[in-house]
């Protein structure tokens, strides 16, 4: 085998051989590296679709509530220009809260966002939806007998000043109101989830008066408000 070798190469016929060969292999190995980068190429400028925040959002807003209130927008850029992490589904928003404000036309990546823990309230609530908690106790509250994710109806009890004198009454203060979260013993707060006017009117009626919380069905629940409810009304019912 050597002295072939030596023969192809002391021969001028040989030399010719090995270099025409020689020239062969390198324009394969060349075409192979240019048909790979021309691949790369054309991989790169592939139109893919990425999740583009539409604008502010700000740290600690939900991806649920990112997703719901249309705060992204699906944007196709080259596959080259993606980020490390960028999300092109929106369901991968769910259970996570923004981590750091993400500014308008950037692309929301997995890093921007941090897992919430089970039960959080900021991703319960969106707009002008609020969370407030109202001290009760088993009878009043049904403590104990509400769960979290029940609806219930909000009595309230205060006394209405009259021109012969203070009175007792009770009314319907809000209907269908989601409890978020329950006291573990006989007694503690309810988490309600309020709109922020109502968030006022139990507030109010919490620290001055008494509050009854009752419990709705689970479905197909009817809301009949019976007015303010006091003796003389219920002397004179029929």
């Amino acid at each position: 085998m050597v002295d072939i070798a030596q023969n192809l190469f002391s021969t001028r016929r040989g030399a010719i051989l090995v270099g025409a060969a020689a020239a062969v292999l390198a324009a394969l190995i060349l075409f192979v590296y240019l048909h790979a980068y021309r691949n790369s190429l054309n991989s790169a400028k592939t139109p893919t679709a990425v999740l583009v925040a539409k604008n502010l959002i700000q740290k600690g807003t939900p991806g649920n509530i990112i997703g719901s209130s249309s705060q992204f927008q699906v944007a196709s850029i080259p596959r080259g220009q993606l980020q490390a992490g960028a999300l092109t589904d929106p369901a991968l928003l769910n259970g996570r809260v923004a981590a750091t404000d993400i500014y308008p036309g950037q692309q929301l990546t997995a890093t921007d966002f941090v897992y919430a823990a089970p039960g959080a309230l900021p991703i319960a609530i969106t707009g002008n939806q609020r969370v407030i908690n109202i001290t009760s106790d088993a009878q009043h509250g049904l403590i104990g007998q509400v769960n979290a994710g029940d609806h219930v109806d909000v009595f309230a009890g205060l006394n209405l000043r009259t021109p012969s004198g203070s009175i007792p009454v009770i009314k319907l203060l809000m209907a269908n109101v989601p409890v978020l979260k329950v006291p573990l013993g006989s007694g503690g707060q309810l988490t309600l989830k309020v709109n922020e006017r109502e968030a006022g009117e139990l507030a109010y009626a919490s620290d001055n008066g008494r509050l009854w919380f009752v419990l709705r069905p689970a479905s197909g629940a009817k809301t009949v408000d019976a007015g303010v409810i006091s003796a003389q009304t219920l002397l004179t019912a029929k």
